[in-house]
Protein backbone atom coordinates (compact mmCIF):
# COMPACT_ATOMS: atom_id res chain seq x y z
CA UNK A 1 0.00 0.00 0.00
CA UNK A 2 2.77 2.33 0.91
CA UNK A 3 4.47 2.32 -3.02
CA UNK A 4 0.62 2.75 -3.83
CA UNK A 5 0.41 5.82 -1.78
CA UNK A 6 3.97 7.46 -3.09
CA UNK A 7 2.48 7.34 -6.45
CA UNK A 8 -0.07 9.27 -5.80
CA UNK A 9 1.26 11.68 -3.80
CA UNK A 10 3.73 12.24 -6.76
CA UNK A 11 0.92 12.38 -9.35
CA UNK A 12 -1.16 14.81 -7.29
CA UNK A 13 1.40 17.05 -6.50
CA UNK A 14 3.01 17.32 -9.41
CA UNK A 15 -0.16 17.65 -11.73
CA UNK A 16 -1.89 19.88 -8.98
CA UNK A 17 1.01 21.93 -8.73
CA UNK A 18 1.01 22.49 -12.40
CA UNK A 19 -2.84 23.52 -12.82
CA UNK A 20 -2.75 25.51 -9.59
CA UNK A 21 0.24 27.42 -12.01
CA UNK A 22 -2.32 28.00 -14.56
CA UNK A 23 -1.91 25.08 -17.05
CA UNK A 24 -3.79 22.72 -18.40
CA UNK A 25 -3.70 19.12 -18.18
CA UNK A 26 -4.62 18.67 -21.89
CA UNK A 27 -1.55 20.59 -23.15
CA UNK A 28 0.68 17.38 -21.49
CA UNK A 29 -0.89 15.01 -23.44
CA UNK A 30 1.45 14.47 -26.45
CA UNK A 31 1.33 11.11 -27.91
CA UNK A 32 4.07 11.69 -30.48
CA UNK A 33 6.38 12.54 -27.35
CA UNK A 34 5.14 9.76 -25.01
CA UNK A 35 6.25 7.52 -28.02
CA UNK A 36 9.61 8.76 -28.74
CA UNK A 37 10.66 8.27 -25.32
CA UNK A 38 8.86 4.97 -24.28
CA UNK A 39 10.29 3.58 -27.08
CA UNK A 40 13.61 4.37 -26.90
CA UNK A 41 13.15 3.42 -23.34
CA UNK A 42 11.64 0.16 -24.19
CA UNK A 43 14.20 -0.42 -27.04
CA UNK A 44 16.94 0.44 -25.56
CA UNK A 45 16.01 -2.34 -22.61
CA UNK A 46 15.54 -5.09 -24.72
CA UNK A 47 18.66 -4.43 -26.91
CA UNK A 48 20.92 -4.39 -23.50
CA UNK A 49 19.13 -6.92 -21.93
CA UNK A 50 19.05 -10.84 -22.14
CA UNK A 51 15.16 -12.11 -22.01
CA UNK A 52 15.30 -13.71 -18.47
CA UNK A 53 16.83 -10.36 -17.23
CA UNK A 54 13.63 -8.79 -18.91
CA UNK A 55 10.94 -11.03 -17.77
CA UNK A 56 12.11 -10.75 -14.10
CA UNK A 57 11.95 -7.35 -14.31
CA UNK A 58 8.43 -7.54 -15.41
CA UNK A 59 7.61 -9.90 -11.91
CA UNK A 60 9.95 -7.29 -9.50
CA UNK A 61 8.31 -4.65 -11.01
CA UNK A 62 4.63 -6.44 -10.34
CA UNK A 63 5.77 -7.45 -6.99
CA UNK A 64 6.47 -4.22 -5.90
CA UNK A 65 3.16 -2.50 -7.57
CA UNK A 66 1.15 -4.91 -5.77
CA UNK A 67 0.06 -4.45 -2.25
CA UNK A 68 2.45 -6.66 -0.71
CA UNK A 69 1.20 -9.53 2.40
CA UNK A 70 2.82 -9.44 5.55
CA UNK A 71 5.50 -11.15 5.43
CA UNK A 72 5.49 -12.65 9.13
CA UNK A 73 4.21 -15.98 8.43
CA UNK A 74 7.04 -16.75 6.29
CA UNK A 75 9.72 -15.71 8.77
CA UNK A 76 7.99 -18.06 11.14
CA UNK A 77 7.47 -21.00 9.05
CA UNK A 78 11.36 -20.32 7.82
CA UNK A 79 12.72 -20.31 11.17
CA UNK A 80 10.11 -23.32 12.60
CA UNK A 81 10.76 -25.94 9.29
CA UNK A 82 14.60 -24.90 9.93
CA UNK A 83 13.95 -26.23 13.74
CA UNK A 84 12.27 -29.38 12.29
CA UNK A 85 14.90 -30.66 10.29
CA UNK A 86 17.23 -30.05 12.58
CA UNK A 87 15.41 -32.10 14.92
CA UNK A 88 14.98 -34.49 12.32
CA UNK A 89 18.61 -35.13 12.31
CA UNK A 90 19.65 -34.78 15.47
CA UNK A 91 17.23 -37.34 16.36
CA UNK A 92 18.18 -40.14 13.11
CA UNK A 93 21.03 -38.81 11.64
CA UNK A 94 21.56 -37.10 7.70
CA UNK A 95 19.55 -39.88 6.21
CA UNK A 96 16.50 -39.47 7.56
CA UNK A 97 16.13 -36.27 5.40
CA UNK A 98 17.05 -38.07 2.19
CA UNK A 99 12.95 -38.59 1.39
CA UNK A 100 12.16 -35.19 2.17
CA UNK A 101 14.93 -33.05 0.29
CA UNK A 102 14.53 -35.37 -2.83
CA UNK A 103 11.24 -34.98 -3.42
CA UNK A 104 10.17 -31.62 -1.26
CA UNK A 105 7.10 -31.77 -2.57
CA UNK A 106 5.53 -34.68 -1.20
CA UNK A 107 7.53 -33.90 1.84
CA UNK A 108 5.58 -34.68 5.04
CA UNK A 109 7.51 -31.70 6.59
CA UNK A 110 7.74 -29.41 3.75
CA UNK A 111 3.87 -29.89 3.08
CA UNK A 112 3.24 -28.43 6.81
CA UNK A 113 5.20 -25.15 5.54
CA UNK A 114 3.25 -23.80 2.82
CA UNK A 115 5.01 -20.31 2.50
CA UNK A 116 8.28 -22.54 2.37
CA UNK A 117 7.33 -24.59 -0.01
CA UNK A 118 5.68 -22.56 -2.46
CA UNK A 119 8.60 -20.66 -2.98
CA UNK A 120 11.07 -22.33 -5.02
CA UNK A 121 13.83 -19.71 -4.23
CA UNK A 122 14.17 -21.22 -0.74
CA UNK A 123 13.46 -24.34 -1.24
CA UNK A 124 15.80 -24.72 -3.16
CA UNK A 125 17.97 -23.61 -1.66
CA UNK A 126 17.44 -25.47 2.01
CA UNK A 127 17.33 -29.14 -0.20
CA UNK A 128 20.25 -28.29 -2.41
CA UNK A 129 22.55 -27.36 0.65
CA UNK A 130 21.04 -29.99 3.45
CA UNK A 131 22.09 -32.64 0.30
CA UNK A 132 26.04 -31.15 0.01
CA UNK A 133 26.12 -31.81 3.91
CA UNK A 134 24.85 -35.34 3.45
CA UNK A 135 26.83 -36.41 0.88
CA UNK A 136 30.45 -36.42 3.07
CA UNK A 137 32.31 -34.79 5.58
CA UNK A 138 33.00 -30.84 4.49
CA UNK A 139 34.32 -28.50 7.40
CA UNK A 140 32.37 -25.25 8.19
CA UNK A 141 35.06 -23.22 6.56
CA UNK A 142 34.29 -24.49 3.09
CA UNK A 143 30.46 -24.84 3.46
CA UNK A 144 30.65 -21.20 4.35
CA UNK A 145 32.81 -20.52 1.03
CA UNK A 146 30.61 -22.12 -0.86
CA UNK A 147 27.20 -20.62 0.45
CA UNK A 148 28.65 -17.36 0.48
CA UNK A 149 29.57 -18.01 -3.56
CA UNK A 150 26.38 -19.34 -4.10
CA UNK A 151 25.06 -16.25 -2.62
CA UNK A 152 27.24 -13.68 -4.18
CA UNK A 153 25.59 -15.28 -7.79
CA UNK A 154 22.54 -15.06 -6.65
CA UNK A 155 21.98 -11.84 -5.71
CA UNK A 156 23.63 -10.18 -8.57
CA UNK A 157 21.22 -12.09 -11.07
CA UNK A 158 18.52 -11.16 -9.20
CA UNK A 159 19.73 -7.40 -9.05
CA UNK A 160 20.40 -7.03 -12.61
CA UNK A 161 16.65 -6.13 -13.45
CA UNK A 162 16.93 -3.22 -11.08
CA UNK A 163 20.35 -1.89 -12.97
CA UNK A 164 18.97 -2.27 -16.07
CA UNK A 165 15.52 -0.06 -14.96
CA UNK A 166 17.91 2.25 -12.92
CA UNK A 167 20.16 2.96 -16.34
CA UNK A 168 17.34 2.96 -18.24
CA UNK A 169 16.09 5.72 -15.60
CA UNK A 170 19.10 7.49 -16.07
CA UNK A 171 18.82 8.00 -19.88
CA UNK A 172 15.34 8.72 -19.47
CA UNK A 173 15.92 12.88 -19.35
CA UNK A 174 18.32 12.19 -22.81
CA UNK A 175 15.27 11.03 -24.41
CA UNK A 176 13.30 13.68 -23.27
CA UNK A 177 16.20 16.11 -24.83
CA UNK A 178 16.10 13.73 -27.81
CA UNK A 179 12.43 14.60 -28.43
CA UNK A 180 12.27 17.66 -27.62
CA UNK A 181 15.00 18.49 -30.05
CA UNK A 182 12.59 16.91 -32.58
CA UNK A 183 9.83 18.89 -31.68
CA UNK A 184 12.23 22.21 -32.40
CA UNK A 185 12.96 20.66 -35.77
CA UNK A 186 9.31 20.85 -36.35
CA UNK A 187 8.60 24.44 -34.85
CA UNK A 188 11.59 25.84 -37.26
CA UNK A 189 10.19 24.31 -40.29
CA UNK A 190 6.58 26.56 -39.22
CA UNK A 191 8.68 29.42 -38.57
CA UNK A 192 6.78 31.22 -41.60
CA UNK A 193 3.20 30.14 -40.19
CA UNK A 194 1.02 31.64 -37.08
CA UNK A 195 2.96 32.53 -34.21
CA UNK A 196 0.24 31.00 -32.12
CA UNK A 197 1.16 27.72 -34.08
CA UNK A 198 4.85 28.12 -33.39
CA UNK A 199 4.30 28.54 -29.44
CA UNK A 200 1.64 25.04 -29.53
CA UNK A 201 5.20 23.64 -31.45
CA UNK A 202 7.44 24.86 -28.74
CA UNK A 203 5.18 23.80 -25.79
CA UNK A 204 5.29 20.29 -27.26
CA UNK A 205 8.51 20.15 -27.66
CA UNK A 206 9.14 21.16 -23.91
CA UNK A 207 6.83 18.90 -22.51
CA UNK A 208 9.32 15.43 -23.97
CA UNK A 209 11.70 17.22 -21.37
CA UNK A 210 9.50 16.95 -19.31
CA UNK A 211 8.10 13.96 -19.78
CA UNK A 212 11.59 12.17 -19.59
CA UNK A 213 12.63 14.04 -16.47
CA UNK A 214 8.99 12.67 -14.67
CA UNK A 215 9.96 9.19 -15.98
CA UNK A 216 13.60 8.96 -14.69
CA UNK A 217 13.21 10.95 -10.99
CA UNK A 218 9.62 10.05 -10.44
CA UNK A 219 8.99 6.56 -11.01
CA UNK A 220 11.94 4.69 -12.50
CA UNK A 221 14.35 5.47 -10.12
CA UNK A 222 12.09 5.36 -7.43
CA UNK A 223 11.24 1.39 -8.84
CA UNK A 224 14.81 0.63 -8.95
CA UNK A 225 15.49 1.40 -5.61
CA UNK A 226 12.51 -0.44 -4.32
CA UNK A 227 13.65 -3.66 -6.44
CA UNK A 228 16.70 -3.15 -5.07
CA UNK A 229 15.23 -3.82 -1.39
CA UNK A 230 12.82 -6.73 -2.88
CA UNK A 231 16.02 -8.39 -3.77
CA UNK A 232 17.57 -7.36 -0.10
CA UNK A 233 15.02 -9.07 1.78
CA UNK A 234 15.21 -12.17 -0.72
CA UNK A 235 18.74 -12.64 0.60
CA UNK A 236 18.24 -12.03 4.30
CA UNK A 237 16.40 -14.94 4.03
CA UNK A 238 18.96 -16.75 1.81
CA UNK A 239 21.46 -15.76 4.71
CA UNK A 240 19.30 -16.69 7.61
CA UNK A 241 19.41 -20.23 6.10
CA UNK A 242 23.27 -20.44 5.75
CA UNK A 243 23.67 -18.87 9.08
CA UNK A 244 21.87 -22.32 10.48
CA UNK A 245 23.33 -24.34 8.40
CA UNK A 246 26.51 -23.45 9.31
CA UNK A 247 25.48 -23.40 13.11
CA UNK A 248 24.24 -26.96 12.97
CA UNK A 249 27.83 -28.01 11.25
CA UNK A 250 29.50 -26.26 14.09
CA UNK A 251 27.91 -28.77 16.32
CA UNK A 252 24.86 -26.54 18.35
CA UNK A 253 21.77 -27.32 19.20
CA UNK A 254 18.72 -26.52 16.75
CA UNK A 255 17.42 -23.68 19.17
CA UNK A 256 21.14 -22.19 18.98
CA UNK A 257 21.18 -22.86 15.37
CA UNK A 258 18.08 -21.53 14.43
CA UNK A 259 18.96 -18.46 16.96
CA UNK A 260 21.77 -17.64 14.76
CA UNK A 261 19.74 -17.57 11.57
CA UNK A 262 17.49 -15.45 13.39
CA UNK A 263 19.83 -12.81 14.16
CA UNK A 264 20.84 -11.90 10.44
CA UNK A 265 17.27 -11.29 9.76
CA UNK A 266 16.43 -7.14 8.95
CA UNK A 267 15.30 -5.47 12.12
CA UNK A 268 12.11 -5.07 11.54
CA UNK A 269 11.05 -8.23 10.65
CA UNK A 270 13.29 -9.97 13.30
CA UNK A 271 11.44 -12.07 15.94
CA UNK A 272 12.73 -11.93 19.66
CA UNK A 273 13.98 -14.83 20.79
CA UNK A 274 11.01 -16.05 23.17
CA UNK A 275 8.92 -15.14 20.23
CA UNK A 276 10.71 -17.59 18.13
CA UNK A 277 11.12 -20.25 21.06
CA UNK A 278 7.37 -19.71 21.41
CA UNK A 279 7.02 -20.97 17.53
CA UNK A 280 9.21 -23.82 18.50
CA UNK A 281 6.98 -25.35 20.94
CA UNK A 282 3.72 -24.82 19.88
CA UNK A 283 4.75 -26.75 16.65
CA UNK A 284 6.11 -29.70 18.91
CA UNK A 285 2.86 -29.83 20.73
Amino acid sequence: MQKQIGIGVVLVCVLGGFLMAGGRLIALWQPAELIIILGAAAGSLIIGNSKEVLHEMWTQVKQVIRPQKAQGELYRELLTLMHHLLEETRQKGMKALDEHIENPQQSSVFLMYPEVAENPLLLGFITDNLRLMGMGKISPHEFETLLDQEIMVMEEEMLKPAHALHKTGEACPGFGILAAVMGIIITMQQLDGPLGGIGVHVAAALVGTFIGIFLCYCLLEPASSAMEELVKRRISLLMCIKSVLLAQLRGKSPLLAIDAGRKVLEPDVKPSFLQMEEWVSNRAM
